[in-house]
């Protein structure tokens, strides 16, 4: 059954893509705003005021969704919306896409703002070069955030787990950042987000592997991801920069700072052809997790009838 909800949910993403209005995580995010601003007032809020925060927006939703995907009448659909709501494949291409088409025909503005879209890094001085690395990193370590870690928590716990760990993941791509407004009050949702990663990461760190130069894939994420500053982004991207055989990290601006991340990967610098190279290995990669579904369905049901 689970095989089918995900072949569903990613069939959804595949015709209708993520919904450009109305979207709930974009409702979410509105009122975790508005929310952070009263229980974080001018930074002033401390660690216990983000754990407040994280378990006022999150642990309603997950109740509700783990009654309603237990409803005979509704529990499948139900399923299929959220987990659905809750990738972003298609999303990768939608952001990713015109970023490479710009810079194939050389139009560095666009690809700059393209990208802009994707990271959080300041993307005006970027050169070509800068931009395909940013983009190929954001699909890396994306594809875990918004696809393999949602299917991960869904196989593991229906609706409620695909909810929570976006929820999580969408308050931590709000709250997780080391500087002085969030320091305090997002470590709780940076700490839970590392948590509900650090499986679905390595996962997804393998899968990059297997579909890609699986040799120095591997090479790359034994040597290289414990640099990284985020344990589950090493990984992710380390594997995935091994897989494409291209070189990743370097220097990049975040909040008017520069920071010297690590080196990720080896051979050539990313071209914009690199983020079609990418994309594909996401897409292989959500493919060859739904035929390990599928197989291991087939598997339970025979043993079922045995």
């Amino acid at each position: 059954m689970t095989a089918l909800l995900v072949a569903a949910a990613l069939v959804l993403d595949t015709l209708l893509g993520e919904p450009r209005r109305f979207h709930p995580l974009t409702g979410f995010g509105r009122l975790a705003t508005w929310l952070e601003a009263r229980l974080n007032a001018a930074g002033r809020g401390q660690r216990r005021h983000g754990v407040a925060a994280l378990a006022l927006l999150v642990l309603p939703g997950v109740a509700l969704a783990g009654w309603l995907q237990q409803q005979a009448a509704v529990g499948a659909a139900f399923s299929v919306v959220v987990l659905y709501a809750a990738i972003g494949l298609k999303s990768l291409h939608r952001h990713a896409e015109p970023v490479a088409a710009a810079l194939a025909r050389n139009d560095l503005d666009a690809a700059r703002a393209g990208v802009s879209m994707m990271v959080s890094r300041d993307t005006t001085a970027l050169d070509t070069e800068g931009v395909a690395r940013a983009t190929v990193e954001s699909v890396l370590e994306n594809g875990n955030d918004a696809v393999f870690g949602a299917l991960f928590w869904f196989v593991v716990a229906g609706a409620a787990g695909a909810l929570g760990y976006r929820l999580v993941n969408t308050l931590d791509a709000m709250w997780g950042y080391k500087t002085p407004r969030y320091l305090q009050f997002g470590w709780a949702a940076a700490r839970l987000d590392d948590v509900l990663n650090f499986i679905p990461a390595r996962l997804t760190a393998l899968s990059y592997a297997l579909l890609g130069r699986t040799r120095s894939a591997l090479a790359c994420w034994r040597a290289q991801a414990a640099a990284w500053d985020s344990p589950n982004a090493g990984p992710v991207m380390a594997a995935g920069a091994g897989a494409l055989e291209v070189r990743l990290g370097g220097a990049a601006v975040y909040h008017g700072r520069t920071e010297v991340r690590p080196p990720l990967g080896q051979g050539a610098a990313p071209q914009g052809s690199d983020i079609a190279r990418a994309l594909g290995l996401v897409r292989r990669g959500a493919g060859l997790w739904l035929a390990l579904l599928v197989v291991a369905s087939l598997l339970a049901r025979g043993a079922g009838l045995a």
